[in-house]
């Protein structure tokens, strides 16, 4: 008899059995890596922990810094995460590269999530957006509305800012600027975009490189507009700040999460992005941070207040004003346009 199977014979007798073999064949652990500070402690709250006391699991943590990293993971086969989040755009360039497992949809219920998001190894998990925000000290109630109304100096003179550093974003809302109809931004035009970017470019006065920092230019009144994720919007409206702005025109971005190729725990990890994108899980997401779920069901739950969906970026009636970021043309297009644009406004 082996010293385990003498242990368990003995549990057997105390009547313990029952109660602790079961624990230890539960006691998973998988390692999920996301972008850390008050989004990760959102994702936590949301869904890390009501996943691991659902599943019996143990969920760790870790913060990545993007594709680099699971790239750096995989080919060197050092694979230490079992589920990473990621840009759509940085997904759909993985997948070309084939960094990442493949997603079993038995598992997985895709249902209310936008088909767009739904891929062979990879899937949506949350929504945000980039919008227009003015100081309502300048303008007061009559800002600029849409982005040919920023693009508009004449009309509405002022200090301006627009990202620098993402040219997915800012090339996107170019083209809205440009008169693109919503639904026929993509694919996109891009060198009609950076026209469009050059048109403007003389005019901007800061090009923004983190969510930190356009939040603090139009906070501390540096530009009287910007560009600005919603997340830092709300925040900014939270604090008092003078400022308006709406989801007419914003360009909805989605994260997504994928189990790179070669990770150690792949089953625990894919029941895990199961729970994470249930309606009832992907419903707390709001009531801790301004990112949108990106399971459309969510709204059906009864978890989400009332009054609050309205300024959710993806409930639905904000869905419909805006234009998705399509992650599948990122994946061909990023490198080529980000040189470009890069050259573009450093002129």
């Amino acid at each position: 008899m082996t010293r385990k199977s003498r242990f368990v014979s003995a549990l057997a007798l105390t009547g313990l059995v029952g109660c602790i073999v079961p624990a230890a064949l539960a006691a998973e652990t998988i390692t999920v890596a996301s972008w850390g500070g008050s989004y990760q402690e959102a994702q936590s709250k949301a869904f890390f922990k009501p996943t691991a006391d659902a599943l019996g699991i143990t969920i760790k943590e870790d913060t990545t810094n993007g594709l680099d990293d699971v790239r750096l993971q995989v080919t060197g086969n050092a694979v230490k995460w079992d589920l990473v989040e990621l840009g759509a755009d940085e997904c759909a360039r993985g997948t070309k590269e084939g960094l990442f497992e493949k997603l079993d949809y038995g598992q997985i219920d895709k249902s209310g999530i936008d088909p767009n998001l739904v891929h062979d190894d990879w899937i949506g998990i949350t929504y945000y957006s980039v919008i227009l925000i003015y100081n309502t000290d300048v303008f007061g109630k009559n800002g600029p509305k849409t982005w040919a109304d920023f693009w508009n100096v004449e009309k509405f003179p002022g200090r301006r800012a627009l990202g620098g550093a993402f040219a997915t974003e800012t090339l996107t809302v170019a083209a809205i600027a440009d008169g693109v109809p919503l639904d026929k931004v993509y694919p996109l035009d891009i060198d009609r975009a950076l026209k469009s970017v050059d048109k403007i470019r003389s005019h901007v006065d800061a090009w923004w490189t983190s969510g930190a920092q356009a939040m603090q230019l139009v906070k501390d009144g540096e530009v009287d507009m910007a560009s600005i994720w919603n997340g830092r919007a709300s925040t900014l409206k939270d604090q008092g700040a003078p400022v308006s702005y709406s989801y007419d025109q914003g360009v909805l971005t989605a994260d997504c999460m994928v189990i790179p190729k070669g990770a150690k725990n792949k089953d625990a990890a894919m029941k895990a992005l199961a729970m994470f994108l249930k309606p009832e899980i992907q419903a707390n997401l709001p009531l801790y941070i301004a990112n949108g779920p990106v399971n459309e069901k969510a709204f059906d739950t009864g978890k989400i207040p009332a009054d609050k969906i309205p300024g959710i970026n993806s409930a639905p009636e904000n869905v419909k004003k805006q234009v998705l970021l399509d992650p599948a043309f990122w994946g061909d297009h990023l490198v080529e346009a980000q040189e470009k644009f890069d050259n573009l406004i450093q002129q």
